[in-house]
């Protein structure tokens, strides 16, 4: 009887990949346990498509325990793993108070969720929205002190300023429909737009920026149009909506910029990861292109491209195609080098399926097979 055929030896001594029950199928959970890592620009995931009142009802009323009181979706993470303000400094807006309020509501760490609360505090502060800006104090409750309390006479002055401004923007619409002067009447919805979207009144928002659309004279507005429609459309978790308006932006006749093609990649893989499509999700934030920087920090960070593309490839692709359309990529290494300890785990993942493959050479029509079947609901970044 011959020798049984020995186990590949690990290619790293400080990190290892062990498979679910699902054989060789690398799901979102597997990343969480057993493998563990330290993912310094990368919290708990933001749920795409989240909704800030939604996320505010999330957040702990208590100190939630160190090690997570029996609560599984409570992460404890110290304030030295985790540069909580320089990863905030990656988003602008709506999204950075988001996902503020996100690490909020699921870190362990008291200080942490403590000190998220009051960033997000300081930035509602420089926004419009005067309801986001009072659910977030009645999170705080006190904890923080007096000074972070509902700040009155901010938010008497912000309303008086946007009823003012609403009836401006009525009358200055009223006019052009009388004028029928269509670039002003586009012009005057998408003021309106802008004015309920930073109001935190989205399906205004939505309703007044696809109203544009008749408007439009020329391709520049209809991409404005569209870019309008899909960041509204991302915080809503409207992605049939998203894959729509891109769709329709890149179908536009003339040639959209580089950074906008970035963007509308980005907003694509939103989209399919929001609705579980990971294949499709990796695949267009591979081809996301390096322009994109920190041009759309209103919804997505550079770090995030290279986390959301690596997992989703990770779950979904086979080992030729982990090969070529990751690790030889040249335009998708860029985003990988922002987060080392991504790029190690796609390395580490392949060379392990490598060395698998050396005596298993049905591992790639069996991780095909089971890739079809991860589960949608483990989408989790845990820490070591």
């Amino acid at each position: 009887m011959g020798r049984a055929r020995e186990s590949p030896t690990r290619e790293s001594p400080t990190r290892e990949c062990e498979f679910t029950d699902r054989p060789l199928i690398l799901s979102f959970a597997s990343l969480s346990s057993p493998l563990r890592l330290p993912l310094p620009c990368c919290p708990p995931a933001v749920p795409l498509g989240f909704n800030l009142m939604d996320v505010e009802d999330e957040l702990p009323t208590a100190p939630p325990s160190a090690n997570g009181g029996g609560e599984a979706s409570l992460v404890a993470v110290s304030g030295d793993q985790f540069d909580l303000e320089a990863y905030a400094a990656q988003y602008s807006g709506r999204t950075r108070v988001a996902r503020l309020l996100f690490i909020a509501g699921k870190c362990g760490s008291e200080p942490m969720w403590l000190d998220a609360l009051r960033l997000a505090y300081d930035e509602s502060l420089k926004g419009e929205d005067t309801t986001l800006h009072h659910d977030v104090s009645a999170r705080i409750a006190g904890r923080l002190g007096p000074r972070y309390g509902v700040d009155l006479a901010w938010s008497d002055a912000v309303e008086r300023r946007a009823l003012m401004r609403k009836d401006k923007l009525d009358s200055e619409l009223n006019g052009y429909r009388t004028n029928l002067i269509k670039e002003s009447i586009r012009m005057g919805y998408n003021d309106f737009g802008d004015f309920h979207y930073a109001r935190g009144q989205l399906s205004e928002a939505l309703k007044s920026y696809i109203r544009t659309r008749d408007y439009c004279t020329n391709p520049k507005h209809v991409v404005q149009m569209c870019m309008n429609v899909i960041l509204v459309s991302i915080e809503l978790g409207q992605f049939m909506h998203v894959s729509n308006y891109v769709s329709k932006a890149e179908q536009t006749p003339e040639d959209i910029d580089p950074v906008t093609v970035a963007k509308l990649r980005a907003a694509a893989g939103i989209a399919y990861l929001g609705t579980n499509k990971y294949k499709l999700a990796a695949r267009k934030f591979i081809e996301t292109g390096s322009e994109l920087r920190n041009n759309y920090s209103e919804v997505i960070a550079p770090q995030d491209v290279a986390i959301y593309g690596a997992l989703c490839a990770l779950a979904s692709f086979d080992r030729s195609e982990l090969k070529s359309k990751v690790i030889d990529n040249y335009n998708f290494r860029n985003f990988l080098e922002l987060v080392p300890e991504v790029r190690e785990l796609v390395h580490d993942f392949y060379a392990r399926i490598r060395s698998l493959g050396s005596w298993w050479p049905g591992i790639d029509v069996i991780c095909t097979f089971y890739g079809a079947g991860i589960n949608s609901q483990s989408a989790v970044c845990t820490r070591a």
